[in-house]
């Protein structure tokens, strides 16, 4: 998955982006409004983790924001604020979930998995397909009863087209979505991850299709 980090404590962030990419995900860091909604308008994230005070303003105006523009990511508000009136008011206005500062990083992670599997309407932890089998909680692929060792990347881009099955994506949407903006990658390591999945997924019913000019899609026997 490929997070949006709107925090301006620096150590807090860096400690979030350590555990986020130790747990495979990518993650870009704005610590200012301004950039989160540049970040936001050029960029594809699958959840947003959105700081309240901020440099530049109230952390509230950007989520407003992004719900003003129907942009429907789902975003999850960090904030020390405890008041119920304050809680209230972050939901009212469009987020899907807040954190209490100081926050367990796994308690963080846990709510970040379960407004994922909301927004993506999956009540239960492991998606069946034939022979394949996804635990979405434990990031775990088994193939014909054997457990599949995905490497980070391999098991998000796994996760991204399983999410998405159907839909085409290109090579340069790819890199948008498993890397970073401070990673200098080519297209050409979208090839190499598609290729160790396809061998992965040999003779089940999901297989990895190429669309000539266009991209790869997931598809389902």
């Amino acid at each position: 998955m490929k997070y949006l980090l709107v925090e301006d404590n620096q150590e807090l962030a860096n400690a979030i982006c350590s555990r986020m990419k130790l747990d495979g995900h990518v993650i870009d860091h704005a610590d200012k409004i301004q950039d989160a909604i540049a970040y936001a308008e050029t960029g594809e994230y699958d959840l947003v983790l959105l700081d309240i005070m901020l440099p530049d303003g109230d952390g509230r105006s950007f989520l407003k924001h992004q719900r003003d523009q129907e942009k429907d990511t789902p975003i999850i508000v960090l904030t020390a604020r405890s008041q119920v009136s304050d809680r209230i008011s972050i939901l009212d206005l469009g987020a899907d979930d807040y954190v209490t500062k100081p926050f367990d990083h796994a308690e963080l992670q846990a709510r970040c998995r379960a407004v994922l599997r909301r927004k993506a309407g999956a009540t239960q932890p492991v998606l069946q397909f034939g022979d394949v089998a996804f635990n979405q909680l434990a990031g775990q692929l088994t193939v014909k009863g054997e457990v599949i060792n995905l490497r980070n990347r391999e098991l998000r881009l796994f996760e991204l087209l399983l999410n998405a099955r159907g839909q085409i994506f290109s090579k340069q949407k790819l890199v948008d979505r498993l890397f970073s903006y401070d990673e200098d990658v080519s297209e050409n390591a979208v090839e190499v991850y598609i290729g160790r999945l396809r061998k992965h997924l040999e003779d089940t019913s999901l297989n990895i299709t190429t669309h000539r000019g266009l991209g790869y899609r997931l598809d389902n026997d």
